[in-house]
């Protein structure tokens, strides 16, 4: 790969600049995130890439597995599912644990539900679960979801905790959509829940690594179609005094990433189907591909966190790696403009 496959890594980066559908080919592309600033430390299987790999502590972000999910995007999204744990358990380095950032099923059934534990549970890791607006679906407004994984949890599901020094924070912004999940504009987190990250994170301090979960982006990435949270200012305002802060979400299906100042952000591929770019089509939704095209736009995201070097590394891997020139993109939300480069 040439020079402008690494443009945005020196210290003219834009930080208004988002990395757009990192669709590398042959590997995943390993993003060393030190003082807010990510860089690529290259590909699976350099020496780059191993040793962050030896990091304290290595975690797996799923996403938007759709259990239930029947339309022709993908007709057996427990298949793609099941590549993704297959895919996990052959890592050469043992995660410690697995994060799911929402829509784990498709409609809130319960059979959906059980389908998609079946599945995961085969990766034979602890699982730390936040619900998608799909997985709050049913009569009772996420009844089901919480009495499946809200043992323990704050108000609708919020919720801390600690790994080799990291402090995660699993946060809820699914409750504001409209029937048929029809965005009712930007989402929203609500007073309940900033004041308990507030009390969550007053009394640690400045240098602890922050990590947030949440469904739908904590920044604004197409207004148009919902998608952002609409305090997630006043979330990330607690989060400030922090040196590293990565927030990891879902919802989009594609791969984005954001940095401002120490904080990096980040959505992760879905294992079910993909959804177009921001603004490139007339609404949302699953977007139909070729079937021996899927694969290559589904995935998951291995992250870890280097205590020596206080950085965590974010590694984004399709399902299928075929031998391929990579290619990304960069587009900003100022402009909605893209340039394309591999």
């Amino acid at each position: 790969m040439g020079d402008d496959g690494n443009r945005g890594n020196g210290p003219d980066l834009n930080r208004r600049r988002v990395l757009q559908c990192m669709s590398w080919a042959g590997a995943g592309v390993l993003w060393t995130v030190s003082g807010g600033i990510p860089r690529t430390a290259g590909l699976i299987g350099e020496a780059s890439a191993a040793e962050v790999a030896k990091g304290a502590l290595h975690f797996v972000q799923i996403s938007d597995s759709h259990m239930g999910f029947k339309q022709a995007a993908n007709p057996d999204p427990a298949a793609t599912l099941g590549e993704a744990i297959a895919k996990i358990k052959a890592m050469p380095v043992d995660p410690a644990f697995l994060v799911h950032t929402g829509d784990i099923t498709h409609l809130s059934k319960e059979e959906e539900f059980d389908a998609a534990d079946q599945v995961i549970k085969g990766a034979n890791k602890q699982v730390y679960y936040i619900p998608g607006e799909h997985d709050v679906a049913d009569v009772d407004n996420g009844k089901a979801y919480l009495a499946r994984y809200g043992k323990g949890t704050q108000g609708r599901g919020w919720y801390s905790f600690d790994a080799s020094g990291v402090h995660f924070i699993g946060l809820i912004n699914v409750f504001e959509f409209k029937p048929g999940f029809k965005s009712a504009g930007l989402a929203l987190l609500g007073d309940e829940q900033l004041e308990w990250i507030d009390k969550d994170v007053a009394k640690r301090s400045a240098s602890t690594p922050i990590v947030v979960l949440a469904h739908l982006p904590l920044w604004t990435v197409y207004e148009d179609w919902g998608w952002g949270t609409s305090d997630a200012g006043r979330a990330l305002g607690y989060l400030k005094r922090f040196g590293s802060v990565t927030v990891l979400n879902g919802h989009i299906h594609q791969v984005m990433q954001k940095v401002e100042g120490s904080v990096t952000f980040h959505t992760a591929m879905s294992t079910a189907f993909p959804q177009p770019a921001p603004g490139s089509a007339p609404s949302p939704g699953p977007m139909k591909v070729p079937a021996e095209k899927l694969r290559s736009v589904l995935g998951c995201a291995h992250v870890n966190y280097v205590a020596q070097k206080h950085s965590l590394a974010v590694v984004d891997t399709p399902l299928e790696t075929a031998a391929a020139q990579p290619t990304s993109r960069i587009w900003t939300p100022d402009s909605m403009e893209a340039e394309v480069f591999g």
